[in-house]
């Protein structure tokens, strides 16, 4: 057994370099996972270019990544749903405000879980495939589920169908293939956009209807549609989607909220180093831009907008409900899937930064995936 690794990132908007980590035992409702497989997400180069402006609370040097599936080694005394040796999929929150910690990032040998954010892999799913699930598993429930947010029915094995439909803009990313297969779990229909290449697929996750979201009229079609539905509310997720769901949602019946996923600009083209001071004022100036007018429009509409944030499960009942209470089960009897699908883009830690720059270029219908298994 070698001594543990991580991905570090040394400073604000530097490189990432892999080095020794230091070992930490859990606390009361911790566990340690020997990470198998990790999977790569926006958020994690988007920190690398813009920590110190999205969270200016990260102490560096630190460890990014948040989906990890692996091995449990070590467990706190409070954990009961957890034992030595279980394999386990859980959203590392290292870089939540309230956490704050190396030790809780995913992009490293061992990572220290907490419980609540933890769910067994049942004997049918890879760690690869359920590596995929995590960060866009608990953005997906907070925005559906969270009060502040849609606030919606929890899922359950047996929900009674509310006769209320969700829209779901981006329904074959990683959020929106977990936000239509928890709606449905709770009794809504979801009506969600795609390209149609991946119209089959969305269709098969659960989704009612699927539109195409580069279609010229996909708004005044989803709204033709909606017309005989009543509204749950809408989740946005797409630099374009949340006026196109403002627009739906200001013209149909029901709930008047969308939950953000995404800001309205790109953030691909922002260099982490060198070359970023040219580039980073006019992207915050249209971010501020295009978010004010969003948030003004939408008030002046009567439609509440509100962004998501995914660790903020961590402080009510949501990540209980999803992780500890639905996902174990409908994993274990098929009710619930692994997506979207898991593609395997290299080994080991020193293979992760590559993974994200092909995670920057953009992928649809799947995840980037390194493989760790045999770390220490």
């Amino acid at each position: 057994m070698t001594d543990p690794q991580a991905l570090w990132l040394n400073t604000k908007h530097g490189e990432l370099a892999v080095g020794p980590a230091r070992e930490t035992a859990p606390g009361a409702d911790e566990i340690v996972v020997r990470n198998h497989a990790v999977a790569m997400n926006p958020v994690d180069w988007i920190i690398q270019s813009l920590g110190d402006v999205m969270m200016p609370w990260l102490r560096y040097p630190f460890v990014l990544g948040t989906d990890v599936a692996g091995e449990v080694v070590s467990v706190g005394s409070a954990v009961r749903r957890f034992k030595v040796g279980d394999r386990v999929l859980g959203h590392a929150v290292g870089s939540d405000k309230q956490r704050n910690r190396a030790a809780e990032g995913g992009f490293q040998t061992r990572t220290l879980l907490l419980e609540r954010m933890a769910a067994p892999i049942p004997d049918s799913l890879t760690f690869e495939d359920a590596s995929v699930l995590p960060l866009g598993l608990s953005t997906a429930a907070c925005g559906l589920f969270q009060h502040d947010c849609l606030g919606l029915e929890q899922p359950s094995a047996f929900p009674e169908k509310s006769g209320k439909t969700v829209l779901i803009w981006g329904g074959s990313t990683s959020v929106g293939c977990n936000a239509i297969q928890l709606a449905v779990a709770a009794g809504y229909d979801v009506i969600t956009t795609a390209s149609p290449r991946n119209f089959d697929y969305v269709r098969g996750l659960g989704a009612r209807m699927a539109f195409d979201y580069a279609s010229p009229t996909v708004v005044a079609d989803i709204v033709r549609e909606l017309q005989e539905r009543t509204l749950a509310g809408a989740l946005a997720i797409g630099e374009t989607s949340a006026a196109a769901c403002l627009d739906i949602v200001h013209a149909s019946k029901g709930a008047r909220t969308i939950a953000m996923c995404t800001p309205p600009v790109s953030f691909a083209e922002l260099p982490a180093g060198r070359g970023r001071f040219g580039k980073f004022p006019p992207l915050m100036a249209r971010l501020i831009g295009s978010n004010a007018k969003l948030f003004i429009t939408a008030g002046l509409r009567g439609v509440r907008m509100r962004y998501i944030f995914s660790s903020s499960i961590l402080g009510n009942e949501v990540s209980r409900a999803i992780y500890e209470r639905f996902l174990p089960a409908a994993l274990a009897e098929g009710r619930y899937v692994a997506a979207p699908q898991a593609t395997v883009v290299g080994h080991g830690l020193a293979a992760i930064p590559a993974a994200l720059e092909m995670q920057k270029k953009g992928v649809s219908a799947r995840k980037l995936v390194v493989t760790l298994s045999g770390s220490s």
